[in-house]
């Protein structure tokens, strides 16, 4: 009997704990509109506007007869519904503060406008793809490494780390998202690019992909006689393959971040004061929300309220108090983790990119207790007023590259580092890779000449020959 009145609640509880965790991830001005929705189709929940009405209520409480508080505790004593509902009055902000006017809200609103970016197509796909939380944050962190053109910047090793899970359990996400859509996305190299994408178009079995799978380097530098011989086919065989990996897309992911230009309204502030630094959550678009106390005294009244309009009641009572507790719990779980992105990234705030420390979201979500999940959900699409400027909170989190001090530096301060030699370097006699990888050596970065490359190309500069004036 024990057993199966758990498994019974875990059943009731699922849905709530899955709405909470969709609520965690909502940028402001989306639980804006969430709120106004439950404020429409819910009569337990209202504004918290008037210090007044508060008062008023407690009064009228104090007032209500001792015969019609004996009935109503004996009815519900079992639930002690009492409690359930003086506990859900005061659940909002601490604070009490009007609700902005409808035109001012309007008038906001037409600031942002809605854009769908191949970022977002490609999360709708991942959230339809996999089935477990576990696969979701691998596969939005594999996604939140692919570089401007689509393809995966970070080694899956270095993924798995970061992650605490299995370099297999990466790699079977990644196979899945290799699906999607685009055609080769989240591809590791050109080479696996375009195998996927004529995996895709039925030519597995085709010349075109025995040439991309066998000879690609002969393929890259244009040796047909090469290809010709080792292949025993004709030109014209060559000619018709090279034609259909011509058809091919070499950067998939080309428009990954390509979106109508916006204004991008902060979650949250961090200002200096003094020496020291605090959180300040934008509230101007989440009101304050109580319990209906109109709907409150219905409950207290048995003798005139019917047996319907108390399940009803008490339905909507349940999804209001659910609202205001995920709410609370929302705000608290952004100043935590914003508070430990302060603890951590010290230097970046006063200094700039460049003193930005490694930092994955495994480290943080130790830090305050909870899951990296959890963490994930927070920082994803949404953005911070940093003295540096205004930052998405995954911004913060990025891989650690060995520096010969000891001392691990982030992947972002170090390509700040190559920009800054690029921007100095004499225009006639530009920097090439081997050339600025020496530079940070010199300067104790221990970086080889092709992470110089993936970095440059991650920050999508051209090569020192494209970049060379005359």
């Amino acid at each position: 009997m024990q057993l199966s009145q758990t498994l019974s609640l875990q059943q009731r509880l699922a849905p709530q704990l899955i709405q909470s965790l969709q609520l965690l991830q909502l940028p402001t001005l989306e639980l804006e509109q969430l709120i106004r929705q439950e404020l429409e189709m819910n009569p337990m929940l209202e504004l918290e506007e008037h210090e007044e009405i508060l008062q008023e209520e407690e009064t009228r409480d104090e007032e209500e007869s001792p015969e019609a508080e004996e009935e109503l505790s004996s009815e519900f004593d079992e639930e002690d519904w009492t409690e359930y509902l003086e506990d859900g009055f005061n659940m909002g902000n601490d604070h009490l503060r009007e609700f902005e006017r409808e035109d001012e809200q309007q008038e906001r609103r037409r600031e942002i406008k809605d854009t769908e970016t191949l970022m977002d197509r490609l999360l709708f796909q991942l959230h339809m793809g996999v089935s477990t939380p576990e696969d979701r944050l691998i596969g939005e962190t594999i996604l939140g490494n692919l570089d401007g053109n689509g393809y995966l910047a970070s080694p899956l090793k270095e993924v798995a780390e970061n992650l605490n899970v299995s370099v297999k359990d990466v790699e079977r996400v990644l196979k899945i998202i290799q699906t999607f859509d685009p055609s080769g996305i989240a591809a590791r190299d050109l080479r696996e690019c375009l195998m996927i994408q004529l995996t895709e178009k039925g030519l597995k079995d085709s010349l075109a992909m025995k040439i991309v799978r066998d000879h690609f380097e002969d393929w890259t530098k244009w040796r047909h006689r090469e290809l010709c011989q080792n292949l025993k086919i004709s030109e014209d065989a060559l000619r018709d393959a090279f034609e259909v990996i011509s058809g091919l897309n070499p950067r998939p992911g080309a428009d990954l971040f390509a979106e109508t230009p916006r204004t991008i309204i902060p979650d949250v502030t961090i200002e200096k004061v003094d020496d020291d630094y605090v959180v300040l959550l934008n509230d101007r678009f989440t009101p304050s929300l109580r319990v209906s106390p109109a709907y409150y005294a219905l409950l207290k009244d048995p003798k005139h309220t019917s047996p319907d309009a108390k399940s009803f009641i008490l339905e909507r009572l349940d999804r209001a108090r659910w609202l205001i507790n995920s709410i609370e719990q929302r705000r608290s779980t952004i100043l935590k983790v914003v508070n430990a992105i302060i603890k951590n990234q010290r230097g970046f705030l006063e200094h700039g990119i460049s003193f930005l420390k490694p930092m994955v979201l495994q480290d943080v979500a130790e830090e305050i207790g909870m899951h990296a999940s959890t963490v994930s959900r927070v920082t994803s699409g949404k953005y911070v007023q940093t003295p540096q400027g205004v930052f998405e909170l995954k911004f913060f989190f990025d891989n650690k590259v060995a520096s010969m001090e000891g001392e691990d530096l982030s992947v972002k301060s170090v390509q700040d580092k190559i920009r800054q030699l690029i921007e100095n370097e004499d225009p006639k006699k530009p920097l090439n890779d081997q050339k600025i990888a020496d530079l940070l050596n010199e300067a104790g970065i221990d970086v080889a000449r092709r992470t110089v490359a993936k970095y440059r190309d991650n920050m999508r500069i051209p090569s020192a020959r494209y970049r060379k004036q005359l």
